[in-house]
């Protein structure tokens, strides 16, 4: 539970100061020892679990949704009747790693909405426990339970509400545990940042030595100012800057992948090959080839049409795992063949974000945050046709 956010709260100080036992825990509000009645007219205690929606990092907002889960039996009136006026759906709700809620209900107020979450709580805390203190006058949830605030070990540098309003924490908290490399910070490679950037991946590391120029502008995310331009740094030192504002563990490299020190990146989970040069293709496959890293390979082919009116072509997502090593290797351009296919350097910023965008995607089903029905290895996208198609590995 964080510090700052009880400080710069005072509905949650609230909440404290009148002996609610509260925890704060993945963006969600848990209020523990609230006394109902079970089935059998027996006083127990559950934990009411509500959302937090905050309007800035350190700041509550009003709560988003009149509606909170519950971990316990489904509270009953006195006479052991369930108490319907909450009642809305039961089952098993994996909130967060350890938060496992049993009930969801919904008490939607008069005006439709809750102002705070001092409302929004006392008034859940009031509707289930005052059928437990009709058995027990003493069945109070303020139990003036003391916890110790404990910062949230997270790369983030506040609060992950995103994943706690649409309920997929737990499912967010997969890609904790990873590495990721990115080799190349061009349009392409910058876009695939900013989407890993915004997962809980514990390090992201960049690999380019190119320095910022004003076409790379044009094609990465967000607004890069004239003044940073003038500097003359390179694009991972300026690209780790301007993620450090929202989180921890992006490491900048001011290098190019070459034989010496391509051995680097088998210490990586995933690999995200974001160049424009066959060759480090290659070497960066071959390397790796007896490792456990997965590689996703990321290539555009854009052209101008005959009578130069318009742009046609792809871009490609492959993935190099232990087990398609062979045909991946196969698809991917080689120096001395397929080179042309991808020469001609036309790069626009909506394809950059599109071929990251597919890429990201892959890694994230092979993560298992998505759900992945066909496993394969390599997609394409045609801009002409509009088109998305598949390659499976054989059966």
């Amino acid at each position: 539970m964080s510090r700052q956010l009880i400080s710069r709260n005072s509905e949650l100080q609230r909440l404290i100061n009148e002996g609610y036992d509260i925890e704060i825990r993945s963006n969600y509000l848990l209020i523990h020892s609230v006394p109902y009645v079970t089935s059998t007219k027996q006083v127990s205690r559950g934990v009411i679990v509500s959302e937090l929606t905050m309007a800035t990092p350190d700041v509550l907002g009003r709560p988003s949704t009149h509606q909170v889960h519950f971990i316990g039996e489904h509270p009953c009136k006195a006479d052991g009747t369930d108490l319907v006026q909450i009642r809305s759906q039961s089952g098993e709700f994996k909130l967060d790693e350890g938060i496992v809620a049993q009930h969801h209900f919904s008490n939607k107020p008069r005006c439709g909405y809750y102002e705070s979450y001092y409302e929004k709580i006392t008034s859940y805390v009031r509707v289930i426990s005052s059928q437990a203190k009709a058995l027990d006058p003493s069945a109070d949830a303020r139990t003036f339970r003391t916890r110790e605030p404990i910062e949230e070990d997270s790369v983030f540098l506040y609060q992950d509400t995103a994943s706690s309003r649409a309920g997929i924490q737990r499912l967010a908290l997969r890609f904790r545990q990873q590495r990721i490399a990115i080799v190349g910070l061009g349009g392409t490679g910058s876009y695939v940042l900013d989407l890993v950037a915004k997962t809980h991946a514990a390090e992201i590391h960049l690999f380019d030595a190119d320095l910022l120029r004003p076409h790379n502008a044009f094609r990465v995310p967000g607004a890069i100012s004239r003044k940073t331009l003038d500097l003359g740094i390179t694009k991972v030192k300026y690209l780790s800057e301007y993620y450090s504002t929202m989180r921890r563990g992006v490491v900048p490299h001011e290098v190019m992948i070459d034989e010496e020190n391509v051995m680097e990146l088998a210490a990586f989970d995933y690999v995200f090959l974001c160049v424009d040069r066959s060759e480090v293709r290659q070497l960066v496959l071959h390397a790796i080839a007896s490792t456990g890293v997965t590689a996703i390979d990321v290539g555009m082919g854009l052209n101008l049409s005959h009578d130069q009116e318009s742009i046609w072509g792809t871009c490609r997502v492959t993935a190099s795992t232990p087990s398609t090593r062979d045909i991946a290797l196969a698809r991917i351009p080689k120096a001395d063949r397929d080179e042309e296919i991808y020469a001609s350097n036309i790069q626009v910023a909506d394809f950059n974000c599109l071929n990251a965008a597919l890429a990201v995607a892959k890694w994230k089903r092979m993560s298992g945050f998505y759900l992945d029905d066909h496993a394969e290895y390599e997609t394409t996208f045609s801009v002409n046709l509009n088109q998305l198609s598949r390659l499976e590995p054989p059966r």
